[in-house]
């Protein structure tokens, strides 16, 4: 991905609402959701939803396809993986990565 595209991405999910709506699809898969789906499930209004969704839309970070009389919306994988890769690209100098569980703490 290209810088562009990931502050375009990093700014979409900048946002409690949006980043709670991409989680949601990821967590849904690729059977995805349909919006009135997720504004039950998330209790965000549905106006609201579909301006979180056209900007994760616009950054990539999902798809949406028309199914019957319905949308689906998709996380876009290939996009979410893509930003991972940037952020963690040169991670730890090339030295291998100790990532400590949630629920240690470091010692001051």
């Amino acid at each position: 991905m290209d810088e562009i595209r990931i502050v375009a991405a990093l700014a979409a999910l900048a946002h409690a609402q949006r980043l709670r709506v991409f989680r949601a699809l990821i967590v849904a898969g690729s059977a995805g959701l349909t919006p009135s789906v997720m504004a039950e499930g998330l209790d965000v209004a549905r106006n609201a939803l579909s301006f979180h969704l056209k900007e994760l839309l616009h950054a990539g970070l999902v798809t949406t396809e028309q199914h019957g009389r319905n949308l689906i919306y998709r996380a876009a994988y290939d996009q979410m993986n893509g930003l991972l890769a940037y952020l963690t690209e040169n991670c730890c100098a090339g030295d291998a990565c100790a990532v400590l569980p949630r629920s240690t703490t470091c010692a001051a």
